[in-house]
């Protein structure tokens, strides 16, 4: 079914009496929560403040990881679980999750053997859900592989499976497999207060971000899955409540692929800083990334440090012959990971990377923490957690197996479209009543125009940024190629909604404030 968000919001105001669960927050968290609640049957309402996965969840490192770095840390159950999680990503949404290869380069006598039997725990933990098994490389093989990697000491390398993925998309799928289940899902409602009766939570106050309008909605369970912002929703609860996130900042630039033209990923497993450095290809670029610094005040748009910048390009040139200047990042994105409070919580780097699921004495149900890999376990365990809370009849979770919207085996990765899967043939049949919709929108990046009608029409696009940052990704691949498309990709959202030429200027400056904190100076 179409995303309609006029209808969803009607249909959400004439319910009667409560929803079973409302999810406060559209990142992975909360999307995953709708999708496993929808799916048990459950009467179900989402509410995102921005649009699904504008915060944290569409500025990942596009990885569906085990974890190795929680191997060093000896957190062997939390990399069972992840590399579980993983091998069912694949399986459920096969159209946008990937294989990966990954090399460690070694640069030390001892990296070789000390990684190499690393990588054989992890394969070994991974058992029939492994992606291939991880082995040692020759200096002549590791640079067969990765022809531009620095070849000064190195010794060789170990290459190990991982997975890679589109965060976003993903993102915009589930809001769909939601809905298929009858979930209702909305963008750009803020929650600004909580209602209860005697004491405990039972509905949300709202405010309509387009239109102004408030609202309240009534539910027997009520879910905190606000990720960086989850502290502002407990003090809507409690406003004595402690501060239990201390977010973390990462931040990654994207460079073209000739920096590294093979198709494995470089993984670094310590710089400097201790951090883990990824050079990953994605989407026709390279992601290179990431760092870990702790940030005062969560915000929708977080922006890059100067010294992130130069710590990743330094890093970037140790590894890459072709020395990454600034003038060679296209773009470069900043994400905040919502990590929980341990103690004293200085070095983010250690936090807990782990959910976390908190049950207030008021019956609100937070959960944080975590990451994309979880995201299905950290939902079930929460929707668990709400139908006993609530007192909703116990329902089995049903998602392990459940297909992701758009499932397509075998699609062809380097197919433009393949990251619709099976609602692929509805943009090619745009193309057919429309041809020159089959355009693409700019030179530099593989999107057409039909893929804005798309947007709009089928994924709840609202604005340009929700089309050029998350619907694609060409806010992400080349800032100011994108900036170039926003006027066209406004003319085309309006002519969809219905909306004039000054909706249009005011879309297109509005973008391009965002775009412009993307995009590096020299």
């Amino acid at each position: 079914m179409a995303l309609n968000r006029a209808e969803i919001l009607q249909e959400s105001i004439s319910k009667r009496g409560y929803f079973d669960i409302i999810i406060i927050g559209g990142g992975a968290t909360g999307l995953g929560a709708a999708v496993d609640s929808a799916a048990r049957g459950y009467s179900t309402l989402l509410l995102e403040q921005h649009d699904f996965s504008k915060g944290t969840s569409s500025r990942s490192t596009k990885l569906v990881h085990g974890g190795v770095r929680y191997l060093q840390q000896g957190n062997v159950s939390l990399v069972l679980e992840a590399l579980r999680e993983r091998g069912l990503m694949i399986q459920n949404a096969p159209h946008l999750v990937r294989n990966q290869s990954f090399i460690v380069p070694n640069y030390d006598w001892w990296e070789g053997p000390f990684y190499g039997v690393g990588m054989k725990v992890y394969d070994m933990l991974a058992g029939k859900l492994g992606l291939g098994p991880s082995k040692n490389l020759s200096f002549k093989k590791t640079i067969e592989l990765l022809p531009t990697i620095e070849q000064t000491g190195l010794r060789g390398g170990v290459i190990y499976y991982d997975g890679q993925f589109d965060d976003s998309r993903l993102a915009i799928n589930l809001v769909q497999t939601a809905a298929d289940h009858s979930g209702l899902l909305l963008n750009y409602m803020k929650v600004t207060g909580l209602v209860k009766s005697n004491d405990m939570v039972d509905g949300v106050q709202v405010t309509d971000q387009l239109t102004g309008q408030n609202y309240t909605f009534n539910g027997r369970a009520v879910i905190n899955a606000t990720g960086v912002f989850t502290d502002d929703v407990l003090k809507m609860d409690n406003p004595n409540a402690a501060n239990i996130i201390a977010p973390s900042q990462g931040v990654h630039l994207v460079i073209d692929k000739e920096f590294s033209p093979g198709s494995s990923a470089i993984m670094v497993p310590h710089t400097d800083d201790g951090r883990v450095l990824f050079a990953v290809p994605w989407n026709g670029k390279l992601v290179v990334g990431t760092t870990d610094t702790p940030i005062e005040k969560p915000s929708l748009e977080p922006t890059a440090l100067e010294e992130e910048i130069e710590f990743i390009l330094k890093h970037a040139s140790q590894y890459l012959t072709g020395n990454p200047q600034r003038k060679d990042v296209r773009s470069v994105f900043a994400g905040l990971r919502p990590l929980v409070k341990a103690g004293d919580g200085k070095n983010t780097a250690s936090l807990s990377r782990d959910h976390t699921l908190i049950i207030s004495e008021s019956g609100l149900i937070t959960i944080t923490g975590g990451k994309w890999t979880t995201y299905r376990k950290m939902a079930q365990d929460t929707i668990d957690q709400a139908a006993t809370v609530a007192g909703l009849n116990i329902k089995e979770c049903v998602t392990e197996n459940l297909r992701i919207h758009g499932w397509l085996k075998n699609v062809d990765m380097d197919d433009p479209l393949h990251q619709y899967g099976s609602d692929k043939p509805g943009i090619l049949k745009i193309i057919e009543q429309k041809p020159e919709l089959g355009e693409p929108l700019h030179k530099r990046l593989p999107y057409l125009k039909a893929e804005v009608v798309w947007a709009v029409r089928e994924e709840m696009a609202m604005t340009v940024e929700d089309v050029l940052s998350r619907r694609t990704r060409a806010l992400l691949l080349d800032a100011r190629a994108s900036v170039d498309m926003a006027p066209e990709v406004a003319k085309l959202m309006a002519e969809e909604m219905g909306h004039d030429k000054q909706w249009q200027l005011e879309q297109t400056e509005d973008y391009n404030k965002i775009a412009h904190a993307y995009i590096l100076t020299d």
